[in-house]
């Protein structure tokens, strides 16, 4: 005792004691040495003299020569060619590539194809003997006409070698060349988007159109740009390719001017020269693009030149919009908002994914207004049920209808019309959905992504949409947040603005797929609480979930499932307190 009571006097008096009231203000500090770095750095400078020392004080190198070229009125008019074929072939190449792209992820198998065999055969053929070929097409074909195929009618006749110019050569190859290059790069993008943006631009009804280019695109440009600028630096550098075609573009040009004179170095340095300028622009320009498209993906990214200015200008405009009355409300006490809740009949689903059969002749009414908490283990069949009933999940048999009218198909008289996936869109606007792991659009702000499917669903003017999402977010309690991106939340805001999203389209039906799951439990609550006051508007929700609490204070009927059916249903009281299936019984009695 009497050892540990020195010790802890040591510890408390001595010591520590003796820390405090010592004063480091007046030290020198002494900074690391790294002797490492500084033989790296004394070599690279020693080796960066030598270089220019030799380069500069060589006569052979030719200066006075290169310094005549350099701006000389031939080499300039090949420069410009360069640039043109260059920037035509990117553009060109870039648009074809992204199309074909699109054609091979697309849900047509004779297209997918198509578009593969394009890109394998353009891939296989080195460039310079496409150039010529092309050059050389004259010869196999004579004209070129456009019209009628097996008829007399011509809409266009022209002679191939009129038409196929040289430079109309180049253009053409360097673009066949480079969409096909470009096209796997861009469907690499496409592949790295996670599966959960697909399904929540889809749940939000956005016509597949609007999910490629507004939801899927800039995502996967964060993939694209680092290899597509690369094949833009090689397209720039594959332009001296064209001298095969006699096209006096850079290199060409300073070919025929050596030839003349016999200044060989000095005039190749000429070409270097203008291509290192080329080069060092386009990767000033890919850092930029690199960082719009980075947009949300940094939670404190470094602000671009004039990117402060841009942001105050949009929020004047938002703070410009004014908010209707019912703006400052917390909460969803107000039920007049909220479109009345659709009557859910299921009648009869199966799914099988394989050999695994998840849902087997699933029968529910679910009335309108009502809560429905779905519960059962892990693999039940709990989310692909819910999946099923918006349609993100086809099913085998059986059908699904939302105040009558069936999700998926039309009924005309006695016969069922599956339905395309434009009117499926459509439908699914009615029936909200909000995920277990938010799939809020990451490059988009909080603001953005709540107004998207009004206004490109419903119809909403830009303003009428602002004033929507404000009155949500400030229901849902973030109406700060509103020019935030996703990743500068926490996971209880993020799946609360989730919830105003879906919101946002006034749906029939919410699902909820364990949207707490992904939480850590002490943001459970806030979300918890969202849903609560939602089960007072009257739009219909079904809910799965593991929170038995929750579902037991605010659920109209409990489902429990297992193996893909309903093993019981009813309300909570019945189920939580006198269950009737035995399994209902076993799995209650281990989460209560």
């Amino acid at each position: 005792m009497a050892l540990t009571s020195d010790y802890a006097g040591i510890a408390s008096g001595g010591i520590a004691g003796d820390r405090r009231r010592q004063d480091y203000s007046q030290y020198r500090i002494v900074p690391a040495r790294h002797p490492g770095r500084v033989a790296g750095t004394i070599f690279a400078a020693v080796v960066i003299a030598a270089v220019l020392y030799s380069t500069f004080t060589n006569p052979r190198w030719g200066w006075d020569v290169f310094a005549e070229w350099f701006f000389s009125a031939p080499v300039l008019a090949g420069l410009g060619r360069t640039l043109l074929l260059t920037l035509l072939g990117t553009v060109s190449g870039s648009i074809l590539g992204t199309a074909l792209a699109l054609a091979r992820v697309s849900g047509s198998p004779l297209l997918s194809s198509l578009s593969w065999g394009y890109i394998w055969l353009l891939r296989s053929i080195p460039v310079i003997v496409l150039l010529l070929v092309l050059n050389n097409l004259g010869y196999l074909y004579e004209t070129i006409t456009i019209g009628i195929p097996f008829t007399d009618t011509v809409f266009f006749n022209y002679p191939t070698t009129q038409l196929l110019t040289p430079f109309a050569a180049a253009f053409l190859g360097l673009t066949l060349n480079q969409s096909a290059f470009f096209a796997e790069i861009v469907r690499g993008g496409i592949l790295s988007v996670d599966q959960g943006q697909f399904e929540a631009a889809a749940a939000l009804g956005l016509p597949r159109r609007r999910q490629a280019f507004r939801i899927v695109l800039p995502q996967a440009m964060r993939s694209i740009l680092p290899t597509g600028f690369n094949e833009i630096i090689g397209l720039a550098k594959s332009t001296s390719m064209v001298y095969v075609l006699a096209l006096p573009e850079l290199f060409y040009t300073v070919q025929v001017i050596y030839r003349r004179n016999l200044e060989v170095i000095p005039l190749l340095m000429v070409a270097t020269v203008w291509y290192l300028v080329i080069m060092t622009v386009l990767s000033i320009v890919q850092h930029y693009i690199e960082r719009h498209f980075a947009k949300g993906a940094l939670r404190n990214p470094r602000p671009l030149p004039f990117q402060a200015f841009f942001r105050r200008l949009s929020a004047s405009a938002i703070a410009g919009i004014a908010p209707d009355d019912r703006v400052g409300t917390t909460g969803f006490e107000d039920a007049a908002a909220f479109r009345a809740g659709g009557v859910v009949r299921i009648h009869g689903i199966s799914k099988s994914f394989g050999s695994l059969k998840v849902l087997d002749d699933i029968d529910l009414d679910l009335p309108g207004g009502s809560v429905t908490a779905i519960l059962g283990p892990s693999g039940s069949g709990k989310s692909t049920l819910l999946r099923a009933i918006n349609h993100l999940e086809r099913v085998d048999s059986g059908f699904i209808s939302v105040d009558g009218d069936l999700v998926g198909y039309e009924q005309k008289a006695d016969t069922l019309y599956e339905l395309k996936e434009k009117d499926i869109l459509k439908r699914r606007a009615d029936i909200g959905m909000v995920f277990q792991n938010f799939n809020l659009f990451p490059h988009l702000t909080v603001l953005e992504n709540l107004i998207e499917a009004p206004i490109q669903v419903r119809g909403l003017s830009r303003e009428d949409a602002v004033r929507l999402a404000q009155e949500l977010l400030d229901r849902v309690g973030l109406s700060e947040k509103i020019n935030a991106y996703p990743r500068q939340l926490s996971g209880g805001q993020q799946q609360r603005v989730a919830i105003a999203r879906a919101l946002a389209l006034r749906p029939k039906v919410l699902l909820f797929d364990e949207p707490t799951s992904a939480l850590d439990p002490e943001l459970v609550g806030e979300v918890l609480d969202v849903i609560k006051e939602l089960a007072r508007t009257g739009t219909t929700l079904v809910i799965v979930t593991h929170e038995i609490g929750f579902a037991r204070e605010v659920a109209d009927t409990v489902v429990f499932m297992e193996g893909g059916q309903i093993l019981e249903a009813g309300s909570p009281a019945r189920i939580f307190n006198a269950a009737e299936h035995p399994r209902t019984r076993e799995f209650l009695a281990k989460v209560l």
